[in-house]
């Protein structure tokens, strides 16, 4: 079983790797952290407070599409481990803006594996994608490792190249890589663009609810805990060179995951009964919104002893009551105020 001493995390301001920083601090204890994140929108300091100040753990706000930056920062570090989550990930920006996911996605991965398969001693590089690079599915089915690849939206697309990419440098230059393909997170410090988030959101501030074409699509749902301790069987005992596919064993349509939320928000503020129906619109659907998509976590389960352990409906409760319990977190994020944490804490180093 592999352990580490000095592990850089990419993205680890965003929401899984906020998470992700946080435990790694508990699961490799004497470890140096860094958290290499450009601070774009969904990156948020606030939900790194808890840490900021712990010996083992360093910020560096850096972008990764800066090639120079980049393997600066390699060579002057003695990493171990890269655990890369840095991406433009929300479907809809990609459809009004597909450049900023090229660059980052795409660019910024191979800057990132350029720099680090130049090292003397070059780390395990654990790259973090999605089950959007399949594509969409029928009525039945899974994706599985040996789906071929079918990405349908500018995201997507960019996400499976950077997949590519690290295939072709651990097969071309034999950098030690591991790829994991997930399915939608959900959880505490979730940006409120993401449909769970945005749902709470509105419905607690009884605004309403968007819910695209007629809320039959369909998509299989992981607790972001669940997917933390899933990276961690990975990166301790995951054979190098190969994917692992992680998924939360939950399917549900969007309109049955938006009708559970109000349901629950409605008993805990004490509202009437279906109240929050009055909320939900459905607008027009998004351009080439995949239909259905479900992951087949066998081989992380079969070889790694991994299963998602929240099942929906407590992981929902879980969810609603974090936000409940920190709506100032929240009121900072949509107003735009939690942009400002990292000037008033980090002043001293730009």
């Amino acid at each position: 079983m592999r352990s580490f001493k000095n592990i850089l995390v990419t993205g680890g301001a965003g929401f899984i790797g906020s998470h992700l920083v946080m435990n790694i601090l508990s699961e490799f204890p004497d470890a140096q952290i860094t958290n290499l994140d450009k601070l774009t929108y969904a990156g948020n300091l606030e939900n790194l407070t808890s840490i900021e100040n712990h010996q083992n753990y360093t910020f560096v706000k850096g972008d990764i599409c800066n090639l120079d930056f980049v393997k600066n920062l390699m060579d002057q570090n003695n990493y171990d481990l890269v655990v890369h989550l840095a991406a433009e990930s929300h479907v809809d920006r990609s459809i009004e803006n597909p450049f900023a996911f090229l660059q980052t996605n795409i660019l910024g991965t191979a800057n990132l594996l350029h720099s680090v398969v130049k090292l003397e001693n070059p780390p395990l590089f654990y790259h973090v994608s999605t089950d959007e690079v399949y594509g969409s599915l029928g009525e039945t089915g899974l994706f599985s490792e040996t789906t071929s690849y079918d990405p349908r939206s500018p995201y997507s697309a960019s996400k499976a190249s950077s997949d590519h990419l690290v295939r072709a440098f651990h097969h071309t230059y034999d950098l030690p890589v591991v790829i994991s393909n997930c399915s939608n997170n959900y959880g505490p410090y979730q940006f409120p663009e993401k449909l769970i988030p945005l749902v709470i959101n509105n419905f607690l501030h009884k605004k309403a609810v968007p819910v695209y074409g007629d809320g039959m699509n369909i998509r299989d749902w992981l607790y972001v805990e669940d997917h933390i301790k899933a990276i961690f069987a990975i990166v301790k005992k995951g054979e190098i060179g190969e994917t692992y596919n992680i998924g939360g064993n939950a399917e549900s349509t969007n309109i049955n995951i938006v009708s559970k939320i109000g349901e629950i928000i409605d008993k805990i503020e004490s509202r009437t009964y279906n109240n929050y129906k009055e909320y939900v619109t459905f607008v027009k659907d998004r351009p080439g919104h995949d239909r259905r998509y479900a992951i087949d976590s066998s081989k992380i389960t079969n070889e790694l002893e991994w299963n998602p352990s929240v099942n929906m409906e407590e992981g929902l409760l879980k969810t609603i009551n974090w936000y409940l319990s920190n709506k100032k977190w929240l009121d900072n994020v949509t107003s735009g105020d939690y942009k400002s944490y990292y000037k008033r804490q980090y002043s001293d180093i730009n």
